[in-house]
């Protein structure tokens, strides 16, 4: 039998494709590449800081790099409980995400005293990856780190994009939004940034810090009154935003403000870099290679089908990768559990077995940081087979679907993916490897072991 014609060896492709996207946004190897004796410069001084789920390998690349006498004391990491390593001469600190916690706000408060510090002929170094939003909260005014929770839920909870999120978040935080560059000011800021953020916008990536950000506080307050649930704000939080949006609090650094004068950035990985990586990857094991889309957005279950019917109309004549990155939403109806990615590939084997999806195929949707919503999965990789042995489970994946319940679904049919937390973060990525072999050629086969939850 031919390899690509095995689901199992299918299977294993689209893992195996995955990983190459991954392996491509490596943290540590980035940093190597991009943090040159030039950018360092002839500075006196070194403030080495980096926050976000890539930060602890990210930060041992820097302090291997940096000379240890020009460091301004010991560097500081604030990553992701997962993410934790212990690391020479750097002060490791792990936090909660996607909502903020107590050991985030102290990591954060850390950060500032440091840095506020720093003199015009000194450098502060900040690698700054994904997750790094929740990881450094840093509220304003009488603002409580349980009224930025609160908030961030509802707009997690109510399908609120990652570029709303954030402006809420620069609204709400003396740290995002420029706020970082404002309080290193007057010393050099240069940032090596790793994106999570389609389009790698960096105003957007870990709520832009460093970068000038040209939204507002009325913005915010739209995003959440548009979503519906500004009634359900905490007071703190309105009256904060309401007092920006009258001038009476100080609105985020806008372009051409004096703090950024000295800051640089530099761009080293993407969803993109990752993307192409998969493509290659896909070629190497004689795939067929098609990019599907390098944005992809919108509702995790709506996007699933829309792949399922751009793959219907396509004429096979051999195997071939569908293949796409981005980061979709989901609005909660239900209360079960799961992430964006669980719930596309549950959504994914429904809509397939509606639209008659006849070929063989594999659907995998992971997310790059390992951890899809509060789960131990990375994602979910389905197959033809997927529903009936979630129907053989005694599970009815429809329902569980309406009630958000992916992850429930995807266990019981041995589908999801658990890579662990893999110290990086560029969203997600989207694999669909077709073969054009008609549905009574199957052969029932055992699954591989991908790493699913005990």
């Amino acid at each position: 039998m031919n390899h690509l014609s095995d689901p199992v060896l299918m299977r294993q492709d689209a893992v195996s494709i995955f990983q190459a996207g991954i392996s491509a946004a490596d943290p540590y190897q980035a940093v190597k590449r991009y943090l040159t004796p030039e950018l360092l410069g002839d500075y006196t001084k070194v403030y080495l800081i980096a926050f976000g789920k890539a930060a602890c390998a990210m930060a041992q690349a820097a302090q291997e790099i940096i000379p240890a006498d020009r460091l301004a004391g010991k560097g500081i990491a604030v990553t992701n409980y997962e993410n934790v390593t212990d690391i020479d001469n750097v002060d490791v600190i792990g936090a909660a995400h996607p909502l903020p916690d107590a050991s985030g706000l102290k990591a954060t408060q850390m950060i500032a005293g440091r840095i506020g510090n720093a003199k015009e002929n000194e450098l502060v170094l900040a690698l700054i990856s994904g997750g790094g939003s929740a990881l450094i909260p840093y509220p304003s005014g009488r603002i409580t780190l349980q009224d930025k929770i609160v908030s961030t839920d509802l707009l997690l909870a109510c399908g609120a994009t990652i570029n709303q999120i954030n402006c809420v978040r620069k609204h709400l935080s003396q740290l995002k939004g420029g706020g970082l560059a404002r309080i290193a000011a007057p010393a050099h800021l240069h940032a090596l940034i790793l994106s999570d953020v389609l389009g790698d916008d960096l105003s957007s990536i870990a709520s832009g810090p460093t970068v000038a950000d040209n939204t507002t506080y009325a913005d915010a307050i739209d995003i959440f009154k548009t979503k519906g649930v500004w009634e359900q704000v905490p007071n703190n939080v309105r009256q904060h935003l309401e007092q920006g949006m009258l001038g009476n609090i100080a609105e985020t650094p806008k372009p051409g403000d004096d703090v950024f004068k000295n800051t640089g950035h530099t761009l080293i990985g993407s969803n993109s870099i990752s993307v192409n990586a998969m493509l290659q990857a896909a070629k190497n094991l004689g795939y067929d290679r098609g990019l599907y889309s390098d944005c992809l957005n919108g509702e995790a279950r709506n996007e699933a089908e829309k792949m399922i019917i751009h793959a219907k109309a396509l004429t096979l004549n051999k195997p071939i990768a569908l293949l796409a990155g981005g980061e979709t939403t989901v609005t909660l109806k239900g209360n079960g559990r799961g992430g964006r990615n669980q719930e596309m590939a549950l959504a994914f084997a429904i809509a397939a077995e509606q639209h008659d999806l006849s070929n063989n195929w594999v659907f995998l949707s992971g997310g790059t940081d390992g951890r899809d919503g509060p789960t131990d999965a990375a994602g979910g990789m389905v197959d033809q087979q997927t529903l009936k042995r979630m129907k053989q489970a005694g599970v009815n994946p429809i329902e569980l679907l309406e009630n958000n319940d992916s992850y429930t679904a995807l266990k019981s049919s041995n589908d999801l993916v658990i890579t662990g937390a893999t110290g990086t973060n560029v969203a997600d990525l989207q694999i669909l490897l077709i073969r054009p072999e008609p549905k009574t050629q199957q052969n029932e086969t055992r699954m591989p072991k991908v790493g699913n939850a005990d």
